[in-house]
């Protein structure tokens, strides 16, 4: 249930979602211009083709792949979501599909959202220092409902080039959310590994579709 709250709090406003998925690969420019230019292509490619998302959401999925799945150290995420407790039971094959299953699980859960982003404002904060191999990029984000929620990306250089590792979207750490699903799905499986991963999207759905449930209920 603290989990669904979690998840539930994150989905209030769909700017927020939005602003997780800001990022591509490109070694050459800093942290910050990552954040900031790719925002732009993002939001140029929503608007764009809008319409033909709403119709096709797979063909918004696949362009999220695209635009975001360069960046994402999905490696490092997947091995941090399953903790050392699990990755290091994995074997390689469980560990790639368990990133491809998580990119697809959470471009499917944020996509819906981000089609209804209708422009209500971003604004990417100042530059911090990059000298070293791990930065933060600041940014706050209006959401629909005109509340104002603050985001922070951390990122970490590999192999010359900056790579996601962690969003926390209004003080929700979504590293820490996802490791929490994972035990949580692993527990319910009673520890069968395969079982959790490929039913990772499937878990993500879940938690999308009774927060959404709950969310249209009347209040108690």
């Amino acid at each position: 249930m603290r989990n669904l709250f979690m998840i539930s709090t994150l989905r209030r406003g769909l700017l927020v979602l939005l602003a997780a998925l800001p990022l591509m690969a490109n070694a050459a420019g800093s942290a910050h211009e990552l954040v900031q230019d790719t925002t732009s292509r993002m939001l140029a490619d929503l608007k764009a083709n809008k319409e033909q998302y709403k119709q096709d959401p797979t063909k918004f999925y696949d362009s999220l792949n695209t635009i975001v799945g360069p960046v994402v150290d999905a490696e490092g995420i997947s091995r941090s979501i399953m903790t050392v407790k699990y990755s290091r039971k994995a074997t390689p094959a469980q560990m790639q599909t368990f990133q491809e299953n998580f990119k697809k699980g959470l471009f499917q859960f944020y996509g819906n959202a981000l089609l209804e982003y209708n422009n209500q404002g971003i604004t990417v904060d100042p530059a911090k220092d990059e000298s070293g191999d791990r930065t933060s990029v600041g940014m706050t984000v209006k959401g629909s409902n005109g509340a104002i929620y603050p985001v922070q990306y951390t990122l970490e250089k590999v192999s010359g080039e900056w790579k996601l590792r962690n969003v926390i979207i209004n003080g929700i750490n979504i590293g820490k959310l996802f490791r929490d699903q994972f035990a949580d799905a692993m527990q319910r499986n009673g520890n069968d590994l395969d079982k959790t991963i490929n039913g990772w999207a499937g878990e993500v759905a879940k938690a999308k579709e009774e927060t959404d449930k709950a969310a249209g209920k009347p209040a108690q």
